[in-house]
């Protein structure tokens, strides 16, 4: 049995799918490419996990309802170089996890529930899905905290398997961490995305759990910690992920350092090198895309580094900047600079219109659809969070909105409501006309 049904019957839920009338109802149609767009992330994830795979089996790009989940997945198919022109969409499942009272858990399923609403794959380039948390963070993993308390996304523990605040483990009995992502990753494939995931490299940000329970800051000069590393994003990669952002990958080796803001000692260039290498050799998988927060002009840096993109390099308001860009890297089909509609520390501010001109320049500013460069966008550029937070805060701390203790309440609380389902519906208008290019 496949996992999305073990996991449907472990939430004793139905393995039979139902046509699902809601999806119809908002779904948006790019040739065989459908959708939902116009809606609340509360509409979805206040569903069902069977009402979830109903809705993605409705809007299946081969326009056939699958009864059952399908056992055989695969991934949408862009050859080895595809990180280099795709669109990262980074979903903080932290944030839309389950917070009853003061805990934190199954960020993972809140995803699942949230995949039918996040356009899927265009004919010449990927969409693929990065999530902010994976491993255990340092502060409060479990909990959330008031608004003003840190329990960063940036500080981790390695060692201790997977954060609570995203696996369920009430069910790894039956349904084992590693077996949870490989569900998330075949709904997603199945939508028509890719998967990754984020993670940090700032030794001071690390710490490793020790057998006595206690607590190590990461070293990069110890070959046990180093090791731990390595070999804890190559299990993550055989559960299905195609790709990993690294956070401050920019200052790799040491480059730069007079503008880096993280905390502790990054590894040599030659240690990531080796990392990304030995990732993609142990795996199997040539076709891995690696993302490294900022990219300047030194391409070829980050080129022999292994990295198939970079973030941030020109700002996309200018549709011309970006197409003039676009061309000039149009035969970098190894290494190319990507630009961002927003970052994980945005701190909000900027109207709808902004964001939606900085989405249009992204999917549209290019001579040829092969040519685009990648970008990188946060959850709030897809569904617009309320006015008192940011995508940053989410990152930095971890506060329930919810005014009755109930997940259905922060969800409710947590993004934007009218206003938010009408800038979602001009999303997917963009989307619409890109996805068929």
């Amino acid at each position: 049995m496949n996992t999305v049904n073990r996991l449907l019957k472990v939430y004793k839920q139905d393995t039979a799918l139902h046509y699902d009338k809601f999806s119809v109802e908002y779904q948006y149609v790019s040739g065989m490419r459908k959708w939902l767009a116009g809606v609340l992330p509360y509409q979805l994830l206040t569903r069902s996990l069977n009402e979830a795979v109903s809705s993605l089996a409705t809007l299946s790009q081969d326009g056939i309802f699958y009864e059952y989940f399908p056992d055989n997945i695969e991934t949408p198919n862009y050859g080895d170089n595809w990180g280099v022109i795709a669109n990262y969409i980074e979903i903080n499942n932290r944030a839309i996890a389950e917070m009853s009272n003061n805990t934190c858990r199954r960020g993972l399923l809140s995803v699942m529930k949230l995949l039918p609403a996040i356009p899927p794959s265009a004919k010449s380039w990927a969409n693929c899905v990065i999530l902010s948390q994976i491993f255990p963070n340092i502060y409060g993993d479990g909990f959330n905290k008031p608004a003003e308390e840190e329990n960063s996304i940036y500080g981790i523990k390695l060692n201790l398997g997977y954060s609570k605040n995203i696996i369920d483990y009430e069910i790894v009995d039956k349904v084992s961490p590693t077996e949870q992502f490989r569900a998330f990753n075949d709904l997603a494939n199945f939508h028509g995305l890719k998967t990754g995931f984020r993670t940090v490299i700032s030794a001071d940000q690390i710490k490793v759990v020790q057998s006595d329970g206690s607590d190590v800051t990461f070293s990069w000069e110890n070959e046990e910690h180093f090791n731990l590393f390595l070999n804890s994003h190559i299990e993550l990669i055989n559960t299905g992920f195609e790709a990993i952002f690294i956070d401050s990958a920019k200052h790799i080796g040491g480059y730069d350092m007079e503008n880096y803001t993280g905390v502790g000692a990054l590894p040599s260039y030659e240690q990531m090198q080796y990392i990304i290498h030995e990732i993609r050799s142990r795996t199997g998988n040539t076709h891995l895309s690696f993302v490294g927060e900022k990219s300047t002009g030194d391409f070829a840096r980050y080129e022999n580094l292994g990295l198939s993109t970079g973030t941030g390099y020109i700002e996309p308001d200018d549709f011309h900047t970006v197409r003039d860009k676009a061309i000039d890297h149009k035969y970098s089909k190894n290494y190319s600079p990507g630009i961002e509609v927003s970052n994980d520390n945005d701190t909000g501010g900027r109207s709808y219109e902004e964001r939606l001109r900085r989405i249009h320049n992204s999917l549209f500013a290019y001579e040829y659809p092969s040519d685009k460069l990648a970008s990188f966008m946060q959850m709030e550029d897809l569904f617009p969070l309320r006015y008192d937070t940011n995508t940053h805060h989410l990152m930095m701390s971890n506060p329930s909105y919810s005014v009755d203790g109930t997940p259905q309440s922060h969800w409710k609380n947590l993004f934007a409501s009218d206003d938010g389902m009408e800038y979602n519906k001009k999303v997917g208008e963009l989307f619409i006309h890109s996805l068929n290019l």
